[in-house]
């Protein structure tokens, strides 16, 4: 499937110190440029946060205090961001929730203006949940990978469930 897209879309994903979207900060940034033309751009890279990082969230991601202490600060590069996701849209996954609004705050303590007024953002998790059959015939085959024989009888529905 070919995207059409009207305006240039960033997907992008964070990796951070912990969950907390008002304290916590990124430690990597990634993202994924994509022009209407079909042209691509992409960058990685880590972030020192400047606290330490909950060491629940180095066991998901697996990337230290050393692994950042020589890196730059977002503040530093707050305004490098700011010029390559200018007038693109936002996709990620749980972005909305989670990444969309801490990168606003690392926007926000930076001291670095980030329009989002005239931004779309597209959550891909949002659309997996409402393009995911919600059912119990697909809970069955998802959880026990098997097909569920006799679907809306009673039985059925209570062994399965």
């Amino acid at each position: 499937m070919e995207l059409q897209i009207k305006n240039p879309i960033v997907f992008f994903d964070l990796e951070t110190t912990g969950i907390n979207v008002a304290s916590d900060r990124i430690v990597e940034i990634s993202w994924l440029k994509i022009l209407p033309s079909g042209q691509e751009s992409s960058n990685t890279q880590l972030v020192n946060p400047t606290i330490p990082i909950d060491p629940k969230a180095i066991e998901i991601h697996g990337i230290s205090d050393e692994d950042v202490k020589d890196q730059p600060t977002f503040k530093e590069i707050a305004r490098s961001l700011v010029k390559e996701f200018e007038g693109c849209d936002l996709a990620g996954y749980n972005s909305n929730k989670f990444d969309i609004p801490l990168l606003a705050e690392e926007f926000l303590r930076a001291e670095v203006d980030f329009d989002m007024s005239k931004r779309k953002f597209i959550d891909v998790q949002v659309i997996f949940h409402k393009m995911e059959q919600r059912t119990l015939i697909a809970a069955y085959k998802f959880y026990c990978n098997k097909d569920l024989k006799d679907a809306h009888s009673a039985r059925a529905d209570t062994l399965a469930t």
